[in-house]
């Protein structure tokens, strides 16, 4: 069922703007600005980790041979690039792991990171400016995930471009400090930029998601600053934002009427990854551990193991034992293998060794997924169910409600800060890793910016 706004004569995107334009930080709860730090400290490290990836490799080649004129920093290089190729490089780096923070339908807020530092940048914006634009970024996305939660799910898209790419202009506009019509204009371009589908996951392309959203949301924020125009209602409108992404699905703009007055970033919180995989496989991997600490040795005489999840996890729960490391970040049967085999998956489970391991194989193929009916339509947070059967006939269960380092589940300060340490230090050494932590981790304590950058770099 489709629904329009209960106020028809005011644009939901004059709405957001006006909320964008308004937006005083010195308003905002002491937790939603922690959040916020805590959401850029884990993407910033998984961006520094990223840049070790062939994936970012690969485009990092071809921004070096634009010559781009050098303005921004490129995560790992010495040399800089232009606002556009620096937002797309280091948005493809924050998501090649696929370890960056999810939230409900996908990862939709990565996008903001690598172009709000790319304009941060160039225009010598204060830490307090950079934690503004995440937090409004932050709300505006959330809304409309909220909109649309199916859209996933039921629709086939990938969050990090349809919502992420809107949502990039939405920060960009506090940061760059728009007037109300260029903050419209620079959304609804965005509406006509936003694409990607889930066929791509498992493959270089859905890192690639990111980077484009990144870049497409500074191009459309940059032009509606010079004057560039497009329909201010293109976010509801007829043939707009929903009427298409959203075709055939659920739709509602009640979740824009609480913009301004509540902060999703605290109610809603943020799910910090604890596995460089598919989130919604995480529950999967969770009860896959906890079959392992119940069964010790016994994990060794397991004959069969079933993995019940919802229908939206099934769909993203590949089988065929995958062979190549992208694949394997969405291969419920590795992953499950993998925590059976040797306990928690950390970044050496993501390999091509690990997934050439012989062992992990012979136990994948023990493994079956399939629709759990007691779970089968829950959308977010869902959960798992994993039942083993031992060669002796018995029975064995865990059943994951949430994934550990969701809202409901959240990991502490110091898993979040190892997971930090343990990303950064890919690719820095562990003095420049800890001061980047405690530049991040007390952001909007000091006006400026200017030691972030050459840690970003490695000078």
């Amino acid at each position: 069922m489709t629904t329009t706004t209960d106020k028809p004569d005011e644009s939901v995107t004059g709405r957001v703007a006006d909320y964008i334009v308004g937006f005083d930080l010195a308003q905002v709860p002491a937790d939603a600005i922690e959040n916020a730090r805590t959401a850029l400290l884990d993407s910033v490290g998984i961006m520094v980790a990223g840049s070790t990836d062939h994936a970012f490799h690969i485009v990092r080649d071809m921004v070096r041979e634009e010559a781009a004129a050098p303005r921004c920093s490129v995560v790992g290089e010495t040399a800089r690039s232009s606002p556009q190729l620096a937002a797309f490089a280091n948005g493809v780096a924050l998501h090649a792991m696929d370890y960056d923070m999810t939230y409900f339908i996908g990862q939709p807020m990565s996008p903001m990171i690598p172009a709000i530092l790319a304009l941060a940048e160039t225009r010598g914006a204060t830490q307090a400016d950079v934690l503004a634009a995440y937090i409004v970024g932050f709300e505006v996305c959330s809304r409309l995930v909220r909109a649309n939660i199916t859209q996933g799910s039921s629709g086939g898209w990938h969050s990090v471009p349809t919502v992420g790419t809107i949502a990039t202009a939405a920060a960009l506009g506090k940061l760059l400090g728009s007037s109300r019509g260029q903050i419209q204009n620079a959304m609804a371009m965005t509406v006509s930029m936003a694409s990607g589908v889930g066929a791509n996951y498992g493959t270089m392309t859905k890192p690639l998601h990111c980077g484009h959203a990144a870049r497409n949301g500074v191009v459309a924020t940059l032009l509606a600053r010079n004057g560039f125009t497009a329909n201010p209602k293109a976010i509801e409108a007829k043939s707009g934002y929903f009427d298409v992404i959203a075709r055939g699905l659920e739709w509602n703009l009640a979740p824009f009427d609480d913009l301004g007055l509540t902060h999703d970033l605290v109610d809603r919180g943020i799910w910090i990854k604890r596995y460089a995989c598919g989130g919604l496989l995480h529950p999967g991997i969770d009860a896959a551990l906890a079959m392992r600490e119940q069964l010790g040795p016994r994990v060794a005489d397991i004959v069969k193991l079933h993995v019940g999840v919802t229908k939206y996890t099934a769909k993203r729960a590949w089988l065929s034992y995958p062979d190549t490391v992208e694949a394997a970040k969405f291969n419920m049967s590795f992953l499950v293998a993998y925590a059976l085999v040797h306990g928690l998956p950390g970044l050496a489970a993501f390999t091509e060794a690990a997934v050439a391991d012989k062992r992990v194989k012979t136990f994948a193929a023990l493994v079956t997924v399939g629709v759990d009916p007691e779970v089968a339509d829950v959308v977010e947070d869902p959960p798992a169910r994993i039942t083993a059967t031992l060669d002796d006939g018995s029975v064995h269960e865990t059943f994951q409600r949430a994934a550990l380092g969701s809202y409901k589940l959240p990991l502490s300060r110091a898993e979040i800060e190892a997971k930090f340490l343990e990303c950064a230090m890919l690719a820095i050494d562990e003095a420049k890793a800890r001061e980047l932590l405690d530049l991040l981790s007390t952001l909007g304590a000091k006006p400026s910016l200017e030691r972030l950058w050459p840690l970003l770099r490695n000078d």
